[in-house]
């Protein structure tokens, strides 16, 4: 019982994903600058904000739906942290894993954006009413197409656990390649999922100051941006498992060295393709999604199934 709740807690959960999210953060945010030829911000940055918010009033408008309203944001951390439980860190095997535990993972990762329109909605001020619409339409957009690329895998490696796709894919390195269309995938989707530029309509602030969270303050608001925070990490741990499963038999400490490896580089690709695009508007965002990642994504599941039959 005890170690349960420090794994919950501390390490390597609420805690330690906490830390490693802002962290990555700053990273996300100095590659952002540079790119842009900007200086950026210092590296305690993140951890300033975030205490600077903390000491911050809670204030809750009087129309909305006090309880919602208090809930949502502990709901989406929550939901982030418990999906990292059963994703492969930095060995072949997640702290639990069970048959069908990505399915499990997909399903907690959907549940932070759900928390982002019920807090919006039941705010009921006017934009956060408008960013809480758009977050659940541009849901339908990339969630299927993520869905597909992060099973397709596993019809190669006759498994939906992704301990066992790590474990499968880090012995046939060479059938990674199969899934490199699933990768790209992958990584439209998640940045549609964190909601990061071009596909951050929901808190567009030139046009709805900032969506769902323009009603948040203080630790509710900390709350909410440390969940986004942990998701970043988690997400880019969920593609890596899945699409780089390497550097799995080099011991605990160098595979935490290798996981962390694998996350900058997801990390990288998020901001270069942050700052090389424009905002979409919300129609642009689901065509380009049901046009053409949603059958990149069957794509890939046709490949992995044409592969399937040859692999014993």
């Amino acid at each position: 019982m005890a170690a349960s709740i420090i794994e919950m807690i501390v390490f390597p959960g609420f805690v330690f994903l906490g830390v490693l999210g802002m962290i990555f953060e700053y990273v996300d945010r100095i590659l952002y600058a540079r790119l842009q030829n900007r200086k950026g911000p210092p590296w305690f940055q993140p951890f300033a904000d975030f205490i600077k918010l903390a000491a911050k009033e809670d204030i809750v408008p009087r129309e909305a739906d006090s309880v919602m309203f208090k809930v949502t944001p502990l709901l989406a951390a929550t939901a982030t942290v418990v999906a990292s439980f059963y994703i492969p860190l930095w060995g072949p095997a997640a702290l639990h894993s069970f048959a069908g535990d990505a399915v499990v993972v997909i399903y907690l990762l959907t549940i932070p954006t759900m928390s982002f329109f019920l807090a919006g909605w039941y705010s009921t001020s006017l934009y956060s009413t408008v960013g809480a619409v758009r977050t659940i339409t541009q849901l339908f957009a990339y969630e299927v197409p993520l869905f597909l690329v992060i099973l397709a895998p596993g019809i190669l490696a006759k498994t939906w656990s992704l301990s066992e796709m790590a474990a499968f894919y880090s012995a046939h390195p060479l059938l990674c390649l199969s899934n490199v269309v699933g990768f790209v995938v992958a990584i439209v989707a998640l940045q549609g999922k964190l909601e990061r530029i071009p596909f951050d309509i929901p808190e567009a602030e030139t046009e709805i100051v900032a969506g769902t969270f323009t009603e948040y303050s203080g630790r509710l608001l900390v709350l909410f941006r440390l969940a986004i925070s942990i998701e970043t990490v988690v997400g880019a741990a969920l593609i890596s498992a899945v699409f780089l499963p390497f550097g799995y038999g080099l011991g605990a400490a160098w595979g935490f060295v290798v996981f962390i490896v694998k996350i900058a580089f997801v990390m990288v690709i998020l901001a270069v393709f942050k700052t090389s695009v424009a905002r979409l508007r919300i129609e642009q965002m689901v065509n380009f999604c049901w046009k053409y990642v949603a059958p990149a994504a069957v794509l890939q599941l046709f490949i992995s199934l044409i592969l399937s039959a040859f692999v014993g």
